[in-house]
């Protein structure tokens, strides 16, 4: 068995699973993510708006998910806090939605979700109950307008506002459009019509683009599908084919206009025509994906939610960030000359040697090669997290999202186990063991969102409260048998718990305290080491030799332990001693 020719094949492949080959691995899947995703920006671009107006699909109970980015859920709260910013900023919060019927019940749920109770005496609304009349309203404190102007074809009018606004000093910060011609309820969709419709959109190309040289946004939004079969009389001469036919002519002219194709509310819609009043009247769900989609368009580039990458830019370096960046690119390239020339050394035959009594060493153990393989992992880690290179998608949580990952780490710690020279109860081994799956399952948690299951939820917590529980325990056993409480014991244990988060906070430009976790065990390493360290310091030797001695051990822990709860009740005495 001593002999990799004896070995079977089930044998090798387990012998093979390794943490070196694990590594090799997962660089290469890194990298193939790296050139796949580069292909994909060079082929479809990197605009995430584009992303956001373009595509998505369903994910469970309905909820959309756009195309390689991330939608954050407005609430009314944080959408007055957005227009609120811009409003402080001087900006004027001028929406027009110009076009159908149909566009005009989006203006209205837009309306609806944008009044609240602070409004009521703060805002004007005038409208008729007509689905062709204009709707308007006003809240002056957030400097907001909202307009609905009724316009059924791309006729001179519609033009002509176009036209009124591009000679406006402050003109609307976004306007949507969406129509068809006259008698496009009577179907039969022709290719004479179509190019009317064409030469006709053609005419709006120009005034759209002086618009937007003037900072306003102009989507198109594409005509959505109808229910056929429940569509009342005057809609039943309409098919989804003629939709499909008026949407690509819109498209295929205003390709070459500033103004953005919003071609994800058609996929909206069709994936809830069920839902449709009237079999073309859009259901409410509809219209309040549509209104998360502009909300999520106009504020997320100043509001720079967490969950909320769509439209959004990436955050300014800092110098730290370019320091730190460029120290690591100094050390990975010095790394990546040694090698180089270790493989030119090598290739012409020349041998060197080492004295006998120095020990061997391999690159990948020195402090170059460990910088560069950092280097590497930060770089990735921007990738991620700061930038857009990366497709991302919201946390959606699922029974079997969750419980297929804890299922397979459970078969896991099954079926591979390891012998332990070690006897005593909760050793080494096994608290490092126990920590390992903890650290899984926690991440198996973040990654899934399932935080609002509420029993989840509380286990994770508990799980988390355990981690830190063993974590103490090892330190605190380590001193026990030891006695080794020493400052170069303490300044150890806290570069190795501090070091990959201190390397983030520079890489990452985030606060400390952001990484919660890592500042959790060093406050509580801290304030044990500072525990024990005060005299008398008691061991177990000592504890053996005189039993008395646990006394002072219980008096440390119960005034460690009032003290901390002393400051933490007294926002007050916090304050006079650290403030």
């Amino acid at each position: 068995m001593g002999n990799n020719g004896n070995l079977s094949k089930a044998e090798l492949f387990i012998q093979n699973l390794n943490a070196k080959n694990a590594k090799k691995l997962a660089f290469a899947l890194v990298l193939g993510f790296v050139v796949y995703h580069a292909f994909l920006h060079m082929r479809y671009g990197s605009d995430s708006c584009k992303w956001l107006l373009s595509a998505g699909r369903f994910k469970g109970d309905k909820e959309w998910q756009p195309y390689g980015c991330m939608l954050h859920k407005y609430t009314e709260t944080d959408t007055r806090k957005c227009l609120r910013y811009l409003a402080f900023w001087g900006n004027q919060n001028h929406f027009v939605l110009i076009g159908d019927e149909r566009l005009r019940s989006l203006s209205l749920e837009f309306i609806d979700y944008l009044r609240s109770s602070e409004t009521e005496n703060n805002s004007k609304q005038s409208s008729n109950t007509k689905n062709t009349e204009n709707v308007q309203f006003t809240d002056y404190k957030l400097r907001l307008r909202v307009e609905y102007i009724y316009a059924n074809e791309v006729s001179k009018s519609l033009i002509d506002e176009f036209i009124k606004w591009e000679h406006e000093e402050d003109p609307p910060s976004l306007i949507i459009a969406s129509c068809t011609y006259p008698t496009f309820q009577r179907g039969n969709v022709t290719e004479d019509i179509q190019k009317a419709y064409e030469k006709n959109l053609t005419r709006l190309v120009s005034p759209i683009d002086r618009l937007y040289a003037k900072k306003t946004k102009i989507i198109w939004k594409q005509q959505d599908p109808v229910d056929q079969e429940s569509s009342p009389d005057e809609w039943k001469n309409v098919r989804n084919e003629d939709v499909d036919r008026i949407n690509q002519a819109a498209s295929n002219i205003l390709l070459y206009s500033e103004a953005k194709i919003w071609s994800s509310s058609n996929m909206i819609a069709s994936g809830l025509v069920d839902e449709f009043a009237d079999g073309q009247k859009l259901s409410s769900l509809t219209l309040k994906h549509d209104v998360q989609i502009l909300l999520n368009m106009y504020c997320n580039d100043y509001m720079n939610y967490n969950d909320g990458t769509c439209c959004s830019s990436a955050e300014p370096y800092t110098i730290i960030q370019v320091t730190t960046y460029a120290f690591l690119a100094v050390c990975a390239s010095i790394a990546t000359a040694m090698y180089v020339r270790k493989l030119i050394v090598k290739w012409r035959g020349i041998h060197t040697y080492m004295p006998l009594n120095q020990p061997a060493t391999t690159d990948t153990q020195s402090p170059l090669s460990a910088l560069a393989s950092l280097a590497v992992i930060m770089t990735y880690f921007y990738l991620c997290d700061r930038t857009n290179f990366f497709m991302k998608e919201n946390k959606y949580y699922s029974e079997f999202s969750f419980w297929i990952p804890v299922g397979y780490v459970f078969a896991l710690g099954l079926f591979f186990t390891e012998d332990s020279k070690l006897t005593k109860v909760l050793h080494r081994d096994q608290t490092d063991e126990l920590k390992g799956w903890m650290q899984i399952v926690i991440l198996i948690y973040y990654m899934t969102g399932a935080s609002h299951i509420l029993p989840i939820y509380m286990h994770i917590k508990v799980l988390i409260s355990g981690f830190l529980f063993l974590s103490g325990y090892a330190h605190f056993t380590y001193w026990w048998q030891t006695g080794n409480a020493g400052l170069v014991r303490f300044l150890n244990v806290m570069f190795r718990v501090n070091f990959l988060t201190v390397i983030l906070c520079l890489c990452m430009n985030r606060p400390y305290q952001f990484y919660f976790f890592v500042p959790l065990l060093s406050f509580w390493y801290s304030i044990m080491y500072l525990m024990l360290s005060l005299p008398p310091r008691i061991t177990a030797q000592i504890a053996e030799a005189n039993p008395y001695q646990y006394l002072y051990v219980v008096v440390k822990f119960i005034t460690m332990l009032a003290t901390v709860t002393v400051l933490y009740m007294s926002e007050v005495f916090f304050e006079r001693i650290f403030v």
